[in-house]
C-alpha cells in the first residue's frame, strides 16, 4: 500500500512564510511527478504547483514568485515552500503523486491534507 504524509502546515500572518513537505512511502516502483493542490472551504480544488521526476514545474498564477516547489527523488519527497502568504492562501493543501507500482503501471494518490491558515 502508498501511502502520502503532510507536514509543515500551522497558522501564520500574512507576509509570513511556511514550508510544506510530503513523503511517500509503501511499494514504490518510481514516482513520476509529485505536486500540491489546495481547497478552500465551498471552493474546488485547485493545483498550485507540480513537478515532475525530471524536474519540470508548474505553478498556478497565484502561486508564481511566492511559492517554490522542489523534490528529493531519493527520498520520494516533494516540498512547498511558500513566503510572502496572504489570507487568500488558506486553505487545506493536499499532496498528490503519479506512482509507478512496477514499470508500466502506476497510480494517482493523494494525501489527507494539512491545514495552512493565515490571518492576523
Amino acid at each position: 500500500q502508498v501511502q502520502l504524509v503532510e507536514s509543515g502546515g500551522g497558522s501564520v500572518q500574512p507576509g509570513g512564510s511556511l514550508r510544506l513537505s510530503c513523503a511517500a512511502s509503501g511499494s514504490i516502483f518510481s514516482i513520476n511527478a509529485m505536486g500540491w493542490y489546495r481547497q478552500a472551504p465551498g471552493k474546488e480544488r485547485e493545483l498550485v504547483a507540480t513537478i515532475t521526476v525530471g524536474g519540470s514545474t508548474n505553478y498556478a498564477d497565484s502561486a508564481k514568485g511566492r511559492f517554490t516547489i522542489s523534490r528529493d527523488n531519493a527520498k520520494n519527497t516533494v516540498y512547498l515552500q511558500m513566503s510572502s502568504l496572504k489570507p487568500e492562501d488558506t486553505a487545506v493543501y493536499y499532496c498528490n503523486a503519479e506512482i509507478f507500482i512496477k514499470r508500466l503501471e502506476f497510480l494517482n494518490f493523494w494525501g489527507p491534507g494539512t491545514q495552512v491558515t493565515v490571518s492576523s
